[in-house]
Formats: structure tokens, sequence, C-alpha cells
């Protein structure tokens, strides 16, 4: 089964047609989504802003990404669930999209990246490429963010 294909059949099933005709579904699950995306990023900003001593750096670094590491998986759960809804509200809108796909390997990067990277850090031992990891994983998540709203374009 190829991805318009499964995606004609989910678009076809009663879940899916049940998010599309209540009226209030898809904008609550939207809102809870880009209020989700607020907490990854102003989690990730926190925590990298202070991993390349632009903030807090009266404050280990290990402290400050303990502190926002919770929020930031959390707030990750949220997004897959809630992105999940949508893409089965309307899977055609996702699923044969380019920007989609570039989005979800963003997002599985900065995932990646987050776990390998900061794992040391939760012990308080900041590696010496802290600092260009830190711009390098915000950059990922402003691309996110962007590919985010450019999904409703293409």
């Amino acid at each position: 089964m190829n991805v318009q294909s499964f995606g004609d059949w989910l678009y076809a099933t009663p879940i899916s047609s049940t998010f599309r005709e209540t009226s209030w579904i898809i904008p609550t699950v939207q809102s809870i989504h880009i209020l989700a995306i607020a907490v990854v990023v102003g989690s990730a900003l926190v925590s990298e802003l202070r991993l390349a001593s632009v903030l807090a750096n009266d404050e280990p670094a290990g402290k400050v990404v303990r502190r926002y590491l919770p929020w930031l998986w959390r707030a990750l759960v949220v997004l897959l669930l809630s992105g999940v809804m949508l893409i089965v509200a309307e899977p055609a809108r996702t699923l044969g999209n380019t920007v989609f796909w570039a989005k979800m390997a963003l997002v599985l990067f900065a995932f990646a990246a987050t776990v390998m990277l900061r794992r040391p850090l939760l012990r308080d031992d900041a590696p010496p490429a802290a600092k260009a990891v830190s711009w390098l994983l915000l950059a990922v998540w402003i691309a996110v963010i962007f590919c985010g709203r450019f999904i409703a374009y293409t």
C-alpha cells in the first residue's frame, strides 16, 4: 500500500470523518498543537541559549537543562498525539506533502540529538562542542516551525 492509498483509506474511516465533521475538533487540536510547539520551542530556547552561554550563566548548564527537559518531553508527547489527530482528520494535506516529511525528519533529528547530546548535561558535564550544537539545535527547531507553517501552503 502506498502513501496515497493509505491516505485515501484513512480519509474514508469513520474517525477521520468525525474529526472533520465536528466543527470544534480540528481548531481545538490545532490550538493544542500550537501551544505544545510553544512549550517545546520555549524549553529548547532557554536550554540551548544557556548552553551557548547567552542566558543564565550564573546557573550550571546541567541544572537549566534538567529544569526544562521534562517540559520538552511532555510537550513532544502532546505534539505527537495532536499531530496524529490532525493527520487522521486530513491525511491528504500531510501524508503526500514533502514539507511535512521534511518537518518530521527535522523533529526526529532534534529529538535524537537532544537525547544523545543532553544526557551528559544531566550529570553536569557540558561537552566541548555544546555551544555549536546549541546553535544547530536552535536552527533545527526554527526550521521545524517554518516547515509546520508551510505545510498549509504546499
